[in-house]
C-alpha cells in the first residue's frame, strides 16, 4: 500500500510541474494581458508593474497625410488609467506574432479599443520586452491609431 501512495504522489507532483510550467511565449503574453486587465480595472499599480523602469511609450498617427509620433511617460499613462472607472478602457487584442531570443522578445498585437462600451479606434501595438530578474517587462511600446480599416 505505501508504494502505491508514493507512486500516486510522484505522478501528481510530475503532472503538476508540467501542467503549470509556462513557456516563454506564454509568459510574454501574460505580461501584455496583465497590462490590459489593469487598464480595464483602472489599476495603475498593476499596469506600472508591467513596464521596465526605462520604458518608452509612443503612438504613431496620421493627419492630413502627415505622420507624427507622440511620446508618453509610463507614469502619465498609469495615472490616466487609475482615473478610469472599472470597465471603461477596454482594449481587445489578438496575438499575431511573438518572437523570443534569450532575454529579448517582440510581440505584434492588432487591437480594437472600446471606451465605455463604444468603439473608439483600432490599430496595432508593437512591443519590445526584456526579461529582467526572471520576469518579462515592457521596454518599448509603440502603437498606431485609426478609426477606419478596422477588422
Amino acid at each position: 500500500m505505501p508504494k502505491i501512495i508514493v507512486f500516486i504522489f510522484s505522478f501528481v507532483l510530475v503532472f503538476s510541474f508540467f501542467g503549470y510550467a509556462q513557456s516563454d511565449e506564454e509568459s510574454v503574453k501574460a505580461v501584455i494581458n496583465k497590462m490590459f486587465t489593469a487598464m480595464k480595472d483602472g489599476d495603475s499599480k498593476s499596469l506600472s508593474e508591467c513596464f521596465a523602469d526605462s520604458a518608452i511609450l509612443q503612438s504613431v498617427s496620421e493627419k492630413d497625410g502627415k505622420i507624427s509620433i507622440a511620446n508618453e511617460a509610463v507614469k502619465d499613462f498609469a495615472d490616466f488609467v487609475g482615473k478610469q472607472p472599472k470597465g471603461a478602457a477596454d482594449e481587445r487584442i489578438t496575438f499575431d506574432l511573438v518572437k523570443i531570443d534569450a532575454s529579448l522578445a517582440i510581440a505584434w498585437t492588432p487591437y480594437q479599443f472600446y471606451y465605455n462600451g463604444k468603439f473608439s479606434h483600432c490599430g496595432v501595438d508593437s512591443y519590445q520586452l526584456v526579461r529582467i530578474n526572471g520576469s518579462w517587462k515592457i521596454q518599448y511600446l509603440i502603437d498606431t491609431r485609426r478609426k477606419e480599416g478596422c477588422k
